[in-house]
C-alpha cells in the first residue's frame, strides 16, 4: 500500500492530538464548573488543539484518497477508447486556431462539432476528467447523487399523497381506496463558465500539456462556483442550492413536497440536546448513510460537546478509511453552510444522496479568442450542471434560535 504507512502515522497524531484536547477542555470545564477565571492562554491551546485536529483529519482523508487512487484499475471511462483523431484536433484548434480538422471530423459525424457561438467540445474523456475533478473538489458532489446526461430532458416522477388500504373478512366488500398520483420533479439548469488564459509562448511549446491545462484551471473555477450553486443557488440561471429550498417545521406526514423540516435550538446557543433531536427527527429508514453537514467552525464547537454521562459527542477515525463521526454518523464540512448565529441554520443532518440529484450534461464547449487580451489567448468555457430534489424528507436542519 503506497501510502499506508503516511496513513498510520496521521492517525496515531490524530488519536495523540483528541487525547490532548480532552485533558484540555475537561481541565477548562472544571475551572468554570469552580467559578474560577479561565486562562486566555488555555482558551488559546483549545483553540489551537482543535484546528490541529480538523488538519489531520483533512491529511488523513488525502492520503486514504491517493491510496484509492493508486489501487484504482485502469478505466476507459464505460469501455469508450478516446476518439485520437478528435482529441489531435482538438490538440491543434487550441494551439493554433486551426478548425479544419474538427470541422472536417463534424462533417463526417465522428465526433460532436461546435456550437451555435462557434465553440468546440472538448474531447470525452477531458469531458469526463472535469466532472471526476469536480466530485474530488466540490463537498455536494461528494456526498449527494449525481447523473451524467447527453440531453437535459431527464424525467423523474414523484408520489403525491399515498396509497391507502384496510382489513376486510373474506366476504366483506371491497371499499374504494385512495390511490396516489404521480407527479413530475422539476428540473433546474444553470450554465456555468471560465475563461482561462494562456500565452501564445505556451502553447506553442510541445511539452505544454494542453489539457491539463485546461483541466486545472477550468476545474478550479467550476468548483468554486458549483459548491456555492448547490449549498445556497437561488436558481435564477443556476441550479437551486439543498438549502435554498424553503423550510417549514411541519413534519414529515403533513408537510408539503420541496419543503425541508427545521427544528429550532431549545435555546438561542446550541447544546447536545438539539443534536440528538435532529438526529431522531429524521426517520429511521433514510439514517442508514446519513450524515452531519456544517462547516469549520461549527466542527470545533461540536467537539467539545459532551453527553449527559460526559463522553465528548465528536469522535475521530482512528483506523484506515474510518470517517470522524458525531454521534455515531459522519461529518461532511461545508463551508458555504452558515455559521452558528441566531436564526441561522448551521448544521443538517440527513441521507443527502436520497435528497438531492446533481446533473452533469456532457458537452463542455470552448471558444477560442487571441484577441480580447493580447498576448493572452482566452479559452471562453462553458458547461451545463443542472439539479433534482429528490426527497425532501431526507435532510433535517437545525436552526438556532433567534435571540
Amino acid at each position: 500500500m503506497a501510502y499506508a504507512e503516511d496513513i498510520n502515522k496521521t492517525i496515531e497524531e490524530l488519536g495523540g492530538a483528541f487525547n490532548e484536547f480532552k485533558k484540555t477542555n475537561d481541565d477548562r470545564l472544571t475551572t468554570l464548573e469552580k467559578g474560577d477565571a479561565l486562562d486566555g492562554l488555555v482558551e488559546g491551546k483549545l483553540k489551537a488543539i482543535n484546528d490541529k485536529l480538523s488538519e489531520l483529519e483533512k491529511l488523513k482523508g488525502q492520503f486514504e484518497e491517493l491510496e484509492t487512487k493508486a489501487n484504482r484499475p485502469g478505466s476507459t471511462f464505460g469501455g469508450k477508447q478516446q476518439n485520437a483523431e478528435y482529441e489531435k484536433a482538438f490538440d491543434q484548434f487550441v494551439r493554433k486556431g486551426k478548425t479544419d480538422q474538427i470541422d472536417e471530423l463534424k462533417t463526417k459525424a465522428m465526433q460532436t462539432g461546435n456550437d451555435e457561438d462557434g465553440g468546440y467540445a472538448v474531447p470525452e474523456q477531458l469531458d469526463r476528467q472535469i466532472i471526476d475533478f469536480g466530485r474530488d473538489q466540490v463537498v455536494m458532489r461528494s456526498v449527494c447523487s449525481s447523473q451524467t446526461l447527453s440531453t437535459p430532458d431527464l424525467k423523474k416522477l414523484r408520489k403525491d399523497g399515498r396509497a391507502t388500504s384496510g382489513w376486510v373478512g373474506e366476504t366483506s366488500p371491497r371499499p374504494n381506496t385512495d390511490t396516489s398520483q404521480l407527479k413530475p420533479i422539476t428540473t433546474h439548469w444553470g450554465e456555468i463558465y471560465a475563461n482561462p488564459e494562456a500565452t501564445q509562448t505556451m502553447l506553442d511549446d510541445a511539452f505544454f500539456n494542453v489539457q491539463q491545462f485546461l483541466l486545472n484551471d477550468i476545474g478550479e473555477e467550476f468548483s468554486e462556483q458549483e459548491e456555492a450553486a448547490f449549498t445556497n443557488g437561488d436558481g435564477n440561471l443556476k441550479p437551486v442550492g439543498l438549502f435554498a429550498y424553503p423550510r417549514t417545521t411541519q413534519s414529515d406526514d403533513v408537510r408539503e413536497f420541496g419543503k425541508l423540516q427545521y427544528l429550532d435550538t431549545a435555546t438561542a446557543k446550541l447544546e447536545a440536546d438539539d443534536l440528538l433531536k435532529l438526529l431522531y427527527a429524521l426517520k429511521r429508514k433514510y439514517r442508514t448513510g446519513a450524515r452531519w453537514m456544517m462547516n469549520s467552525t461549527s466542527v470545533g464547537q461540536v467537539r467539545l460537546m459532551k453527553d449527559n454521562d460526559g463522553n465528548y459527542l465528536w469522535s475521530p477515525g482512528l483506523q484506515a478509511g474510518e470517517p470522524s463521526r458525531l454521534l455515531g454518523y459522519s461529518l461532511t464540512e461545508n463551508e458555504q453552510v452558515d455559521d452558528i448565529a441566531a436564526k441561522k441554520a448551521p448544521i443538517s443532518f440527513g441521507n443527502f444522496k436520497r435528497a438531492y440529484l446533481i446533473l452533469d450534461r456532457i458537452g463542455t464547449r470552448v471558444l477560442r479568442d487571441p484577441y480580447t487580451n493580447k498576448p493572452f489567448v482566452s479559452f471562453y468555457t462553458t458547461k451545463r450542471v443542472g439539479n433534482m430534489l429528490l426527497d425532501s424528507n431526507a435532510v433535517k436542519v437545525l436552526q438556532i434560535k433567534g435571540g
